[in-house]
């Protein structure tokens, strides 16, 4: 049975992961900070295992690697934060932007290398972060959200690094976008569902092959420019 751990389960794009893997028949590590408060995944029918776990938490990430001893095909850094708002050059809050980095940037690569051996043991050997197309410096053409662009675009740089140095033990690792989701950080107004969202990305994610490695790509297969 194939396996795949994801951060920020609870809710939102996480929460859709864990329902479309499980009804998949797949295991899934399923972590947030407050498993007895996550009703949603609590209820979920299939191989679900939740797990406590903050990514901004190093240590936990630590202890929660040592406690899962079973090979993870696929590696979800799914959980993040837009950080304090508004993000205009007036009103920056440096304090929050440091924490954003945190979670956003620094967390998914402490995961992805918390729990290196537990993929490298499996049959797919896959590692992916969810980022965001605001992260793009080609793309950004209307300014400000300078944490949450900061954030992202960091992100993924690190995981073009994080692509190279796995490369030679025969784990792919990549960016993924969303595409604007209907969650509560994309809001009512948002373009598609997460569902939809979902399965494009596991199609991607289930395509993706060496040579993918170290690439921006969006929910529906295309690449986008750095």
């Amino acid at each position: 049975m194939p396996s795949v751990l994801i951060t920020g389960a609870n809710r939102g794009i996480g929460l859709e992961f864990a329902r479309q893997y499980a009804a998949a028949g797949w295991r899934v590590f399923a972590t947030c900070r407050d498993p007895a408060r996550a009703r949603a995944l609590k209820d979920m029918t299939g191989d679900v295992r939740l797990c406590a776990l903050d990514v901004g938490d190093f240590v936990a990430i630590n202890v929660l690697a040592r406690e899962l001893e079973e090979p993870i095909d696929i590696l979800i850094n799914n959980a993040g934060t837009y950080g304090p708002e508004p993000q205009t050059l007036e009103s920056l809050d440096y304090a929050g932007w440091a924490e954003t980095f945190r979670i956003d940037c620094m967390a998914p690569i402490r995961m992805s290398q918390a729990f290196l051996d537990h993929v490298e043991k499996s049959r797919l050997k896959i590692v992916v972060a969810i980022t965001s197309k605001m992260g793009s410096i080609a793309d950004n053409s209307s300014g400000e959200a300078y944490i949450y662009r900061s954030s992202k675009a960091a992100l993924n740089m690190a995981f073009k690094s994080l692509a190279v140095d796995l490369a030679p033990r025969g784990i792919v690792a990549a960016v993924i976008h969303p595409g604007w989701v209907k969650t509560e950080m994309g809001g009512p107004g948002a373009l598609i569902s997460a569902s939809e969202s979902v399965s494009g990305m596991r199609n991607l994610i289930g395509r993706l092959m060496p040579e993918d490695s170290g690439r921006f790509w969006s929910y529906d297969g295309t690449e986008i420019p750095w």
